[in-house]
């Protein structure tokens, strides 16, 4: 490090600028902020994010704890104090935790429950790396440093010199054990605490192992203390509390962890993750990590200021979901599994809700990290196998949260972009399962499908919650069943009967108002109708987000609103009706809304998934520098590698997907289909490595801020006029090249053959 700042000293010298110094320097994992989108609480989201520090997609993650136990702000930039240092597996506050215990150093006295033993902190003296985590806790002058791989975690603590130094191991409430083992400088035991769900046989089985003897154990329940105790048993707030007197200032305690949802002896395999490693060693492995799989990415700026927010983009989208699966003595993949509660060999994988990840951070999973995603497709062949549906949230289990039967759309568009080598009909026979029946919980299987299957549409004035997006999203789901029933090559009838439900979509178009609208079972329009009412037929939206869900059949929708010039109007007007709205379904303002309101684009509502693609549809309707303009100016207004560097939710990944596939230069605005839909490329150079091999090279040297605008652009050498890229054409490897112009170019894709897929134009 001290090599780089004297080069850093060098160059400025000779000057170079700041620009292209840091671009010099500095690998991928540099340029991650994991405190992007912190800054937040439950009236406005600016991410809602925590620091994760872990491995992508590892088994656990671990954060610092500003927040109570049980708050889902585990972590708030706002706070000034941390309670503790806590193994997570939250993927989003509104979701909480489950199999939670902490770890907090102490001083001077026995300060064990979360209030006493809480310090003082400063961000100036906090390091957040995705690899690596640092902060001086100013009340115990006590120096936190950890870093991990998938399932165990190194913890280095540097204490003062005194002779009542401590670890506080909080197991939180709900059913703990702890027993602390003397003669091995051990603490092991389970905690079995979680939020989602009713799981069976669920514990989290830890074991910590410190480098040096303990001088006292201790267990503790609520405010008691219980002394020279090696075990303890509870179902409060409970954990233990060990001693060590430390004779010099800055003497280091180091503590290894490991956890397991399998037993305490699977955690004892998991420990041997860290080897014999040092914790620098450790620190330089995570890092590399890190560096691989963001570096698959390579993208060439003078504003570091993007770099550093595409990154830590990226750094977002690649831990979600987390593996719960575990690799035992035999070197076999094993689960406990959230379902029956049994321990079953194969992969599972949990944290995500499909309503969010469906539409870009799976298509951007099959386009450069397909090898995870064949694990998360056996895994969901797990789910259905254990549970009887696939999960549409998963946390560890079925969660009842959010709707749509999107996991559809997960199956599909993965096999569809080629991925293969797992059961694909045992998931085809679940997507036919999920699409026919009410699952366990009102979030699986479809709500109200009896009605969807025989009126077209979820009734309005029938109890059934968000109707009209029910509707909208099962029709698009359907359309993705189709799309695998044709690739799987399945009897005709059945192929047709999807491709038919798929245009269910039409049957709430209400031609009046040229928008989506809730209808009653005798087939009238819910009335009175208000456009800008969230929620009531809508999720966490109004009819101007969700009458373009029609990722499928934009021609269709186009036709619908009379034509292109009438279509192109009410996308302008999304942009034009001022931020005003109806919160009354809600009886308040809930924060999505306040998120639409204070960003000043109208009733884009850009913090929330269901209108993050309507910026593309532009291009179905030959006018694609409007999307070249917008997708632009979101991408300049709305994030930011800061604290509060989100407009909203950022929602397991989804929100940095469509940054990060907009900064690229296109978006997959329909998932199982094979086509990215064309915007604007942010950067002058991005090259992609393939898992293939092959390398994608998106070059825009006269890129710029005033130049968003696409003047031109040819494929490996040859001019291209349309809309969208192949997946297959890119999968092959190549270059796009872009001539961009502070100008729209206004000749360029407003052919018919330009736009994108639509069903309606199939076969045409």
């Amino acid at each position: 490090m001290k090599k780089l700042v004297s080069l850093c000293f060098i160059l400025v010298a000779i000057n170079i600028s700041a620009q292209k110094l840091n671009q010099a320097i500095f690998e991928p994992v540099d340029l991650v902020n994991p405190l992007m989108g912190t800054d937040s609480k439950i009236s406005l989201s600016n991410g809602n994010t925590y620091p994760a520090i872990g491995r992508p997609w590892g088994m656990n993650l671990w954060t610092p704890q500003t927040g109570l136990n049980g708050n889902g702000w585990q972590y708030t930039y706002a706070a000034d104090k941390i309670r503790g240092f806590k193994q997570t597996h939250q993927p989003s506050p509104w979701m909480n935790d489950y199999g939670v215990f902490s770890l907090m150093p102490v001083t001077g006295k026995k300060a064990f429950d979360q209030e006493s033993r809480a310090s003082w902190f400063s961000h100036k003296t906090e390091i957040a790396k995705p690899y690596y985590y640092s902060v001086y806790l100013a009340d115990h002058d006590v120096t936190t440093e950890f870093t991990t791989t998938e399932r165990a975690a190194f913890f280095k603590f540097t204490f003062p010199k005194t002779d009542s130094g401590f670890i506080v191991l909080d197991g939180y409430d709900k059913e703990s054990y702890v027993e602390i083992i003397p003669g091995r400088n051990r603490i092991v035991g389970y905690t079995t605490r979680y939020r989602r769900g009713n799981l069976k046989n669920f514990k989290n089985y830890f074991v910590i192992e410190f480098d040096k003897p303990f001088t006292i154990t201790d267990t503790w329940a609520d405010s008691v203390l219980q002394t020279n105790t090696l075990k303890l048993l509870s179902d409060k707030n409970s954990g233990a509390l060990v001693g060590f007197k430390f004779k010099n200032r800055r003497e280091i305690l180091h503590a290894k962890v490991a956890s397991s949802f399998i037993s305490l002896e699977q955690a004892e395999i998991n420990l041997k993750e860290l080897g014999n490693d040092s914790f620098g060693e450790v620190v330089e492995k995570s890092r590399k990590v890190w560096n691989e799989t963001l570096g698959k990415i390579k993208v060439e700026s003078d504003n570091v200021d993007q770099l550093r927010t595409f990154y830590s983009c990226l750094y977002r989208m690649v831990f979600f979901p987390n593996k719960l699966y575990e690799i035992d003595a035999n070197g076999k993949a094993m689960h406990w599994s959230p379902y029956n509660g049994e321990i079953l060999p194969g992969y599972m994988f949990a944290g995500t809700g499909f309503w969010d990840t469906f539409r870009a951070l799976y298509p951007f999973l099959n386009l450069v990290y397909p090898s995870i995603n064949k694990e998360m497709q056996e895994g969901l062949i797990n789910d259905y196998k254990e549970g009887g549906f696939l999960p549409e949230w998963s946390s560890p289990g079925y969660a009842d949260i959010m709707i749509g039967n999107n996991s559809a759309s997960v199956v599909s568009d993965a096999y569809i972009k080629g991925l293969r080598g797992y059961d694909i009909n045992k998931l085809y026979e679940a997507l036919l399962h999920g699409a026919n029946n009410e699952g366990p919980v009102s979030a699986v299987g479809r709500k109200g499908v009896a009605f969807y299957n025989e009126l077209g549409y979820v009734p309005y004035d029938v109890n059934i919650n968000e109707n009209a997006a029910r509707t909208l999203e099962y029709a698009y789901d359907d359309f993705t069943i189709y799309q695998l029933a044709k690739a799987l090559k399945r009897p005709l009838e059945e192929i047709d009967l999807y491709r038919n439900r798929s245009l269910n979509y039409k049957n709430l178009f209400d031609p009046q108002h040229k928008l989506m609208r809730g209808k009653n079972k005798n087939g009238e329009f819910q009335s009175p109708f208000n456009p800008l009412k969230w929620g009531d037929a809508f999720t966490e939206g109004n009819s101007w987000h969700y009458s373009w869900s029609v990722f499928h059949d934009v021609q269709g929708l186009i036709d619908l609103m009379g034509g292109k010039k009438h279509f192109i109007s009410m996308l302008d007007s999304v942009f034009i009706v001022p931020p005003i709205f109806d919160e009354s379904y809600y009886k308040g303002v809930i924060h999505e809304i306040r998120e639409m309101q204070i960003v000043n684009m109208g009733q884009y509502a850009h913090g929330n998934q269901p209108i993050q693609h309507m910026i593309y549809l532009y291009n179905y309707a030959g006018e694609p520098w409007k999307t070249q303009y917008w997708s632009r100016e979101v991408i300049d207004k709305l994030y930011f590698a800061t604290p509060d560097g989100y407009c909203g939710d950022e929602d397991n990944g989804q929100t940095s997907a469509w940054y990060v596939f907009s900064a690229l230069g296109f978006y997959p605005v329909c998932p199982g289909t094979d086509q990215y839909v064309l915007g604007s490329p942010l950067f002058k150079k991005v090259t992609i490595q393939l898992e293939n091999g092959k390398t994608i090279t998106i070059n825009a040297a006269n890129n710029s801020k005033a130049n968003r605008y696409v003047q031109s652009m040819n494929f490996n050498g040859k001019p291209y006029s349309k809309n969208w890229l192949n997946h297959f054409d890119l999968m092959k490897g190549g270059q796009l090249n872009f001539i961009m112009n502070s100008q729209p170019n206004k000749s360029k894709g407003t052919k018919t053959a330009d736009a994108p897929y639509s069903l309606s134009t199939e076969g045409k």
